[in-house]
Order: structure tokens, then sequence, then C-alpha cells
């Protein structure tokens, strides 16, 4: 069993709130839940809409096409569905007429799509009473009373899981590794995680900051983090750019820091609150000169968690930069979560020297930060164990084999994290990164001939050579329009994948987009 509705209207009717309210109803009720948000760059007007997909079994995308499409605008009728219903003027007198507020339209459509569904309504009216009180839960009820019933849907009882966005789970991760400071410049789709943890840092002792750009984010972070503090930063590509000459000053002066890299529609400021995967390279590649980095890219919002643990573990163990690659799909999606497990814990790591970048054998140096007794320094500068500036041509060869070693440590350790998972066991192969997973997934569950590999470790990229031979087809998916995951495994292996579904208007993939193109 698995049905579509789409809530439509225009920004400042409530639309993205309907939506998730009915997806944690719907989660309450038993049911799994997938929410897509669509919406323009505008404050007010445009046509917002979200798309909830739920079913008994587990679901990880949408459909353009709704089993029912509930407008508040105009505009909503240009939606497909079975069953089509819209509200407007009259609908809105009903509501004075009861006493309640034109602004709970969106809680009478809710009323309303769960009578069609026949679910009882009391399970509607306690989410929306915790969430939104007790006028909201009035215009819930109106609605179920003017509604008509079309089904009789079945409450399949309480799961032990969870409702949230890629982003929550990104910064739950982020406090979950140890999260001392979080610094961002607001920049959709980041922007949420700045939110998120503002509105909970007293609850879990962190601190966050808003500053004045992007380049004062990343280098009072790294200042942050060389004081001790466990520290991360957020934004899009725009100000990730900003970002790179920081990012390289971390490659020298090895002071862990992870930043989250929210991707949205490019070049320049692009198409901002749509989607897109065209940061890969940006990720992998900022910054002057050659240092070993982690690059990870979660593909729903468990994995968000999860990765957002490690990012922050192994930024902390091996003192580099550890970017976490989202981007809008992921990001503001709605996604039912099972319990995570993190393979780490995360938090600082410290161990006292008197060397703060002390040659070692895996080309980790022990880390110390100021206020305990010794000196500790941090330089952009070539330097030598002390962090004194160096230009003697044996201490600058020593000093960057030290760092090579340390990235080769650093791919080892990334190989018991699951960089890379298949899923299916058909013949042809679908090779995909960060949130096409979600579809590809949905896809391969109907169509047994197929199989999916996610690749969730960009960098170091661990993926063997025979893992792509051993299909008799392979096939690149992504949200970019030069496949560029495709150049990464072809600059890693050799492999050269030739069949390529890329899509780049904007929008995610849905199952129907990758049956149609496959």
């Amino acid at each position: 069993m698995e049905r579509t509705v789409i809530i439509g209207g225009e920004a400042g009717q409530g639309v993205a709130k309907a939506a998730e309210i009915l997806g944690r109803a719907l989660v309450s009720s038993g049911y799994y839940v997938f929410n897509y948000r669509d919406y323009p760059s505008l404050i007010r007007g445009g046509h917002n809409f979200n798309c909830v997909t739920f079913s008994d079994k587990p679901v990880y995308s949408h459909s353009w096409e709704g089993d029912l499409v509930v407008g508040m605008d105009a505009r909503s009728k240009g939606h497909k569905g079975k069953k089509r219903i819209f509200l407007g003027r009259e609908e809105e007198k009903n509501l004075e007429k009861e006493g309640i507020s034109r602004r709970n339209l969106n809680m009478l459509a809710l009323g309303i799509i769960w009578k069609h569904f026949g679910l009882p309504l009391k399970i509607l009216e306690g989410v929306v009473e915790k969430e939104l009180g007790e006028e909201a839960k009035r215009a819930v009820r109106l609605g179920y009373e003017k509604g008509e019933k079309s089904e009789e849907l079945k409450v399949l009882g309480k799961r032990s899981v969870y409702f949230l966005t890629g982003n929550q789970a990104v910064a739950l991760g982020l406090v979950y590794g140890g999260l001392d400071i979080y610094m961002a410049y607001p920049m959709t789709p980041a922007t949420p995680v700045l939110h998120f943890l503002s509105s909970v840092k007293e609850r879990f002792g962190i601190k966050v900051l808003q500053l004045e750009n992007e380049i004062a984010v990343i280098n009072a972070a790294l200042g942050a983090s060389y004081a001790g503090a466990v520290t991360a930063v957020g934004t899009s590509g725009g100000g990730f750019s900003l970002m790179a000459e920081a990012t390289s000053l971390q490659g020298m002066n090895e002071v862990p820091l992870v930043v989250y890299l929210a991707q949205r529609t490019g070049p320049s400021t692009g198409v901002p609150t749509y989607t897109e995967q065209g940061d890969l390279m940006l990720a992998l590649f900022s910054g002057q000169g050659e240092f070993p980095r982690v690059a990870v890219a979660p593909g729903d919002a468990k994995e968000a968690f999860e990765r957002a643990v490690e990012a922050i573990h192994l930024s902390q163990k091996f003192r580099v930069l550890s970017v976490i690659l989202g981007d809008k799909h992921l990001g503001e999606s709605h996604y039912t979560v099972e319990v995570a497990k993190p393979r780490v814990r995360g938090g600082r790591v410290l161990e006292e020297d008197e060397l703060s970048y002390r040659i070692t054998e895996d080309g980790v140096s022990p880390r110390w930060v100021p206020g305990k007794g010794k000196v500790v320094r941090a330089t952009s500068y070539e330097h030598d164990e002390k962090g004194i500036t160096t230009e003697e041509a044996e201490m600058i060869t020593r000093m960057k084999d030290k760092r090579a070693r340390k990235g080769r440590a650093l791919r080892e350790f990334v190989r018991g994290l699951e960089p890379y998972k298949i899923y299916g066991k058909g013949k042809k192969l679908l090779v995909g990164w960060g949130s096409t997973k979600g579809a590809i997934l949905d896809f391969i569950s109907r169509h047994r001939g197929y199989s999916f590999l996610q690749i969730s470790y960009l960098e170091p990229f661990v993926v063997p050579k025979e893992v792509f031979e051993e299909y008799e087809e392979v096939i690149l998916v992504e949200n970019n329009q030069t496949g560029l995951l495709g150049k990464v495994i072809a600059m890693n292996t050799g492999v050269l994948i030739e069949r390529k579904i890329l899509k780049y208007d904007g929008r995610p993939f849905t199952v129907k987009d990758l049956e149609g193109r496959i």
C-alpha cells in the first residue's frame, strides 16, 4: 500500500507546516513517510507544494502525481491527481463563522485529507494540538466534519521511528559527536541547521553563532577549534567558495574542522531553493596545495546523523577537514528514521605533547590546546615539529611526507566505516551518491534485475575497481550535468562509466524518472 498526497498553496499559507504535521500523524499511525518540499525563492506568493508519500513498507522517495491533491491557490490545479480538492474563499468564510482565523485554512485542509483516508481524528488532533494549539485543532475538526471518506486505512500501530529532515539529522549528529560551537552565515539550504541548533542550544549546552560572512565564519571556527572547542560550520556552494583559502589554512595548521556543505542549483547564485549535486569537485579540491581531507555524502536522514558523528570523529582523530556533502533534497525532505547506530562516538581527541607537529610513523601528530601549560603553535607557513616557520628543503619534504602518511592512515580507518554499500542482487548496477539514494532504492525494490552501489566516502575513495567489473552493465545516476561522480571513479580506478542518467533541472529523481530513462 502506497499513497501520495500533494498539498499546494502560496508561500505564507503554511503548506510546509501542514505537510510536516500530516507526516508526523501518519508516522504516529504506523506508516513510513517521505515528505518532499518544493518552493521558489519568495517570502510571499508564488506556488509552494509538498508531496507526502506514505506506505506500510519503507519508502524513500516521492511522486509528482498524487492519489489526492489538495490546493489552496489557483496554481495547485496544475498538479496531477486521482482526486483533487481546491479550497478558497468559501472555506475561509466557514472558518470565520466558527471564530477561527483564516490562516488556519491549511489545518482545515489537513482535516479533509485525514477524512479522505478514513483515519481516526484523535491521532491527527493530538499532533496538531501539540504543534499549534487549540484553534488549529478546531480547524482540523471542521475540515474532518466537512470532508468525505474515500478509503478506510488502518492504524498500523506505533513504530520506534523518528520523522526528521536531513538538516535536523545532521544537526543532531553533530551534537552527538561532541559539538561545542556551530558557526554559520545564513545560506539556503544549510540555514535550517543554524535555526535548529539555535532552538536547542540550551538543552544541549552548545553555542551557536551567526557571523557577518562566510570568511569570518571559517576563520573564527578555526580559532575556536585551536582553543579546544569541537567546532562545525555550515554553508552552501557560494559560501564554501569564500571559505576555500581557509580550508587550505586547515590543511597546513591541522586544526580539526567540520564543514556541512548543503548543495543547491548553481553556478553562482543559481536557483537558491532547488537541488543539485554540482559541488563535488569543489568539496574535493578547494584550497591551494595538497593535503588530506574527508568528504562524506549521506543518502538519507539516518545516514546524515551517523555520518555527521563520523565527520567530527575523523576531523579530531586525524586533525583534518571533514566535509559533509548534502543538498537541498536531502536537507529539507522529511524521512522516517529508524534508530541510528553510529560506528564511532566523536568528541575531542587530545594527547599532551610539546611538539605541535611531531613527525610520527602514521603522520598523525598528537594534539594539545592552549592554557594547559605548554606553548601550542598553529601556523599557515610550512614549519618544523615545533610549528616554527621553515624554508629548509629537507624539513619541507619531511612535513609534506608526514601529512601524506596521515592521509594513508585516514584511508585505512575509513575502510571500517562502510564507505560504500551494495543493495540488491541484480546483474545491472546503478551507481550513485548522496540524495539519489532514495529514488534508486525505491526503483530497485520494483525492478529485480538491478543493484545499487551507494558511494558514501568520496574522499578518501576506497571502492576497488573489481566492484564495477562484476556486473553486465553499469549506469551512473547523478543530479548534475556532467557526471561528477563518474569522473571521481575514473580518476581513482580507471573505470569509465559510459551510460549516464543525469538530471540537472533543480528537481530530484523519482522512480518514474528512472523508469523512463532506464
